[in-house]
């Protein structure tokens, strides 16, 4: 991407799904101060900013893997992978101001380890972000992208997987029961790119088979 003095419609649209999808986080947090009382507040806003989150995040990961098993259909939801993951990274601010105080602001701050094993995502995550960005990602070779892109997008998912699979009945029956459309689509997301990662390889090899 060349930036230039004047904005294109495309870097304007970006900035306006990151600006809502932080917005939207914000107000999550909010209104879960509005209707909840005691010490669950701040355990709410951190669960509802993930969730919000993490729907960004599926989307820009798995676009490109949609329209490779089912069409052109997901084409669209594919060309504006760099649009959700951006939005991802703005949301995602929201949810790590909140990690920050739970660490700072609580008598039992959450052990060192998970903190390291959640800011290696965090790093992955906006790592993907500036290199998403044509002047930086320039940098790398097109392959080296390609892998440095996978690998942050699986560490990521995994974080969140791990994080909709931990403790899912803590807050009982309806706390599961939200959590399970989570989670399908955290299992969901490797297996698609594994299937599209497949069927791209067995394209590429049909035509040399035929010659």
């Amino acid at each position: 991407m060349n930036l230039s003095s004047a904005a294109r419609p495309s870097d304007r649209r970006t900035a306006q799904w990151m600006l809502a999808a932080f917005a939207t986080a914000l107000a999550l947090v909010v209104l879960v101060r509005l209707t909840s009382t005691g010490r669950g507040q701040l355990g709410s806003a951190l669960r509802v900013t993930a969730r919000w989150s993490f729907v960004w995040f599926w989307m820009a990961s798995v676009g490109g893997a949609l329209a490779t098993l089912f069409g052109p259909r997901f084409q669209a939801m594919a060309r504006r992978g760099r649009e959700f993951g951006l939005a991802f990274a703005s949301a995602h601010l929201v949810h790590l101001g909140l990690v920050v105080l739970l660490y700072y602001a609580t008598v039992n701050p959450p052990p060192r380890g998970s903190l390291i094993y959640f800011g290696i995502g965090v790093f992955w995550t906006y790592l993907l972000a500036v290199l998403s960005i044509g002047r930086f990602s320039a940098l790398l070779r097109q392959r080296a992208w390609r892998i440095v892109r996978r690998i942050g997008i699986e560490y990521i998912a995994f974080v969140f997987l791990v994080d909709f699979a931990k403790n899912p009945l803590q807050d009982g029956l309806e706390s599961l029961i939200v959590y399970l459309p989570f989670q399908g689509l955290a299992i969901a997301g490797p297996l698609l790119r594994l299937a599209a990662d497949a069927k791209r390889r067995r394209t590429a090899v049909a035509p040399r088979e035929v010659a």
